[in-house]
């Protein structure tokens, strides 16, 4: 193409032309105002004029600065993956994008070359805290500087919902094991009466599958999803007017819901609380203690083999969960309604709110009805059994379930009964029948007030 009648040409013609005129108007006045010789001002204005075309022609070869990417993120983090992206609005351009552990120096990380503005990143650490950069390529010589530093951290490894022979292996806890600190995909259930279990203390934590949740299906136990955790953690102070003194972890029970059948299993806790092995058959740990009034107890713990379980956790021959039932969840744990907690957070859905729900007293609770207190301490520590489908179910006509009417529950017609098989420690005579090795001095007394007003 003829370089004279292009049409570039023809525009910086027009442009050198314009600038050139104003040049001269400018330099005709310095002229007068300053009078030299024609010879002079013919020199500078050749020399004006070569200044110009010279600039004009710097313009022309300018290279465009590469823009730096911006708003680098981080989504979707997962324990072993992150999902990063950033805004680019120039097309064309390719990418590199570095990441490493969190302050890692530029050169020495992962590199990665990409021609899209996001990127998956895999096979990351679990629970570790990583730092990623991006710059931009916009030609073989004109690249971008390296973006901002995005810092992210991975998530813990998800809970396994298997029974694996360690405790550990299960992601349950994150930390020391012995912190009893719950994974972040697992959360703290209290009830408002709890089983008694020799005084004991118990964490109870249910996990649920990513995503997943619990569904309200009236005041019993709510519908778990399959592939549910639920973990009871045993242990004892050494001292309970001093918990910082230290405590002794007994044992961890699980349930865990597969393919919608619940089954049960065991890990005893070592010496030194580092790890906790699954034991089907059952053991006897020997426990010591120091109450709130200074007494030092002693007793031979018994840690409950998968039959034993099964005998408490059954319902017409079917494992099923015992604690965790709506009526009993309903109450206020630091401040707020337990269930109001669950829903808000994404753990039942179903219901809108705890209002207008069913409840059962706390038997420490003076301000409810000795009747009221006594029935929730029966729900919680007889009706497993003392139930219709419950393993004394042929054996004896009570039904402790706490929704179960007065006469209907047959408390008055074996109130004697009662009294003599809680009242005092007989293994194979004893009520409860397993499960403990002492009798809960203020339960009973609990009871026997109670059944001293029928």
């Amino acid at each position: 193409m003829n370089l004279f009648t292009s049409s570039r040409f023809i525009e910086l013609y027009i442009e050198i032309y314009r600038d050139i005129r104003a040049f001269f108007i400018h330099l005709n006045a310095i002229k007068y105002l300053f009078p030299i010789s024609m010879k002079k001002f013919v020199l500078f204005s050749g020399l004006m004029l070569l200044a110009l075309s010279s600039c004009q022609n710097d313009d022309d070869n300018l290279i465009a600065v590469c823009e730096t990417p911006s708003n680098v993120i981080a989504n979707s983090i997962q324990h072993n993956s992150a999902q990063i992206s950033w805004d680019y609005i120039t097309d064309g351009a390719s990418f590199v994008l570095e990441y490493g552990a969190n302050g890692f120096q530029i050169g020495t990380g992962t590199s990665v070359n990409i021609t899209e503005t996001e990127m998956q990143l895999t096979g990351l650490i679990a629970n570790s805290n990583y730092q990623v950069y991006v710059k931009a390529l916009c030609s073989a010589n004109n690249e971008s500087d390296w973006s901002q530093p995005l810092s992210f951290t991975t998530l813990p490894e998800p809970v396994v919902a298997a029974f694996r022979p360690n405790l550990s292996e299960l992601n349950l806890f994150q930390g020391n094991l012995s912190d009893l600190n719950p994974s972040s995909y697992a959360f703290e259930y209290q009830l408002n009466t709890a089983l008694f279990t020799d005084y004991a203390h118990k964490q109870r934590l249910i996990a649920l599958p990513p995503g997943e949740s619990m569904t309200y299906d009236g005041e019993g136990l709510p519908i778990f999803p399959d592939n549910t955790l639920i973990a009871k953690t045993f242990y004892y102070y050494n001292d309970e007017r001093n918990p910082s003194a230290g405590k002794h972890i007994i044992e961890t029970r699980i349930l865990l819901n597969i393919n919608g059948e619940w089954q049960t299993g065991d890990y005893k806790w070592n010496d030194d609380a580092t790890e906790a092995t699954l034991d089907p058959n059952g053991s006897e740990v020997p426990v010591s203690w120091v109450d709130q009034q200074g007494n030092e107890n002693n007793i031979t713990y018994k840690i409950p083999s998968n039959t034993d379980c099964f005998t408490c956790h059954n319902r017409y021959d079917i494992a099923t969960p015992i604690g965790p039932k709506i009526r009993t969840l309903n109450f206020e744990v630091n401040g707020e309604n337990q269930i109001d907690q669950f829903i808000n957070n994404g753990y039942l859905t179903g219901i809108n709110g705890a209002e207008g729900l069913p409840a059962i007293a706390n038997w420490e609770d003076r301000d409810a009805s000795v009747e009221d207190r006594a029935r929730a301490y029966f729900e919680v520590n007889c009706a497993h059994c003392h139930i219709p489908g419950g393993m004394c179910d042929v054996l004896s006509n009570l039904n402790f379930d706490y929704a179960t009417s007065f006469d209907d529950s047959k408390i008055f017609e074996n109130r004697f009964n009662i009294r003599a098989r809680m009242g005092s420690y007989i293994p194979g005579f004893s009520m409860p029948y397993i499960g403990t090795v002492s009798v809960h001095t203020e339960g009973v007394a609990l009871i026997f007030e109670y059944l001293d007003t029928l």
